[in-house]
């Protein structure tokens, strides 16, 4: 009907000049093009832009994009917990819990808010310390000689190792910083599907380390050189607790500015001066800060660092040695402050650089640097395997502080501490309890392996760590669906 109404004026169309067409067409190609990015900014607009509702779909509509709206309803569906039974393997949840809580020793009667427990610190004080958590983007182990890589890229870092506790076999949650930021900012594990920082029943009530100590009057803050609505980091940080996000457009006349934001020195100078305003307030106070350097086109000042020896500038081990002299600069002033000796410093990176390997998962690129720094620590090197989450629960017990919380792992100082990591690589998990794995993928039976040299050799099945990764992921689905990632 329409066309039958239309067609002369469709057929005219083909009458006017090609050049013409052309021309018309380009307005309504911007068009087109603004409604797909939903944004004139640097970059497409996401969920962060457009966070009105609890209902998903009524978000993604909010940014007039049919991508959009179309790819919310394929992860909903693909990411249902019917879905995970059916794409992973099926297991009651009650027996699911109790084996995720052996593996990871918490104990506790909340028969709904499963995983919270008490637990008091190790290091009692009258006066709990400030918490700095300063992430590394992809600063892997092999280019950290303090844990085994090479030579002369992270001079500071290994340097600093000496001066506190060294996490000599730290293992990342996953392969994306999202996954890296949940797990040092609020110490779970990668959830199957989209991270917890892009999701949405974890915008609002989801435990994190400033939701922790918000009754304790700590101001809580996120600091970040780049656009922070990059992965939604600004909706969640909001959203779960933290005072604050300083990001790129909150930086007046930076140093230097690159394609990821400002500079990481530019970000610990801010840093520096923030915490030094809070502490002349008597203000407790804790806080994220995420590194941009490692990150192509490798985008980083001149003048700043020895380049490495036979790499071209923009490269990343030069990038990396970037951000370990912003590591050191920040240390550096720190030291001199008066809020030093009052803080822990968590140095840690969110994942290892692009994970990749022959192996089915790649256990080794997920090994990465962790280091914590204070004024009284003694040095230490912690040699035992440990999750980025064990990492968060051993700086509050350091820092003095006594609390609740669902954290998916224990302080080094604590006898509950768990020797095994989870890892996840795309759609596949790997639950490693010494040097066996267990390895769970899609819709195909779960494998064991030894971990040698680096590698994964499939060995005899170990029946009941296969039924603890799934348990690990059905428990972690159940969690992030029922939002009982919370302390109460």
């Amino acid at each position: 009907m329409v066309f039958k109404k239309y067609k002369e004026s469709f057929i005219e169309v083909f009458n006017i000049s090609f050049f013409k067409r052309a021309l018309l067409f380009l307005p309504l190609a911007l068009i087109l093009f603004v409604g797909i990015r939903s944004s004139f900014g640097h970059r497409p607009a996401n969920i962060s832009d457009a966070m009105y509702s609890s209902n998903r779909i009524l978000n993604e509509v909010t940014k007039n994009s049919m991508y959009s709206i179309g790819y919310a309803v394929y992860s909903s569906s693909k990411n249902s917990s019917k879905d995970i039974q059916k794409r992973y393997g099926k297991m009651d949840i009650n027996e699911a819990i109790n084996r995720v809580k052996k593996s990871l020793n918490i104990v506790n009667e909340d028969s709904k808010y499963i995983l919270s427990r008490e637990e008091d610190s190790n290091f009692k004080t009258a006066n709990t310390k400030n918490i700095v958590i300063f992430v590394q983007e992809s600063m892997g182990y092999q280019f950290v000689n303090a844990v085994g890589g090479e030579e002369g890229i992270t001079p500071n870092f290994n340097a600093l190792a000496k001066e506190g506790i060294l996490f000599k076999e730290l293992y990342s949650n996953g392969t994306r910083s999202v996954r890296g930021l949940a797990g040092l900012a609020s110490g779970n594990f990668a959830v199957p599907g989209k991270g917890v920082v892009k999701r949405n029943k974890s915008q609002r009530d989801f435990f994190t380390i400033a939701s922790l100590l918000k009754p304790y009057g700590y101001h809580s803050s996120f600091i970040y050189g780049g656009e922070s609505r990059f992965d939604n980091m600004k909706s969640w940080f909001l959203g779960n607790g933290f005072d604050e996000v300083i990001d790129q457009e909150k930086f007046v006349n930076p140093e230097f500015t690159g394609t990821w934001g400002v500079s990481d020195g530019d970000v610990v100078k801010r840093a520096n001066e923030e915490y030094k305003k809070l502490y002349a307030k008597n203000q407790k106070f804790v806080s994220v800060i995420f590194s941009t350097s490692n990150h192509t086109p490798f985008d980083f000042p001149d003048n700043k660092i020895e380049l490495v020896k036979n790499e071209p500038k923009k490269s990343v081990k030069n990038a990396i040695k970037y951000a370990d002299y912003a590591i050191g600069q920040f240390i550096e002033k720190a030291k001199k402050e008066k809020y030093y000796k009052d803080t822990i410093f968590v140095i840690a990176a969110d994942h290892n650089v692009r994970v990749y390997g022959d192996d089915i998962v790649p256990v080794d690129m997920f090994h990465i640097p962790g280091l914590i720094l204070g004024k009284d620590l003694k040095p230490l090197v912690y040699n035992k395997l440990s999750t980025q989450p064990d990492l968060l629960a051993t700086t509050l017990d350091l820092a003095g502080i006594d609390g609740k919380y669902p954290i998916m792992g224990h302080s080094i100082f604590s006898d509950k501490k768990s020797d095994l990591s989870l890892m996840q690589f795309n759609d596949r998990y790997a639950l490693r309890r010494g040097d066996k794995v267990a390895v769970l993928r899609p819709n195909t039976k779960p494998l064991t392996f030894e971990y040698v040299n680096k590698h994964l050799q499939q060995t005899v099945e170990d029946r009941e760590l296969e039924k603890d990764l799934l348990a690990f992921v059905l428990v972690l689905n159940h969690v992030y669906e029922n939002k009982l990632f919370r302390q109460q």
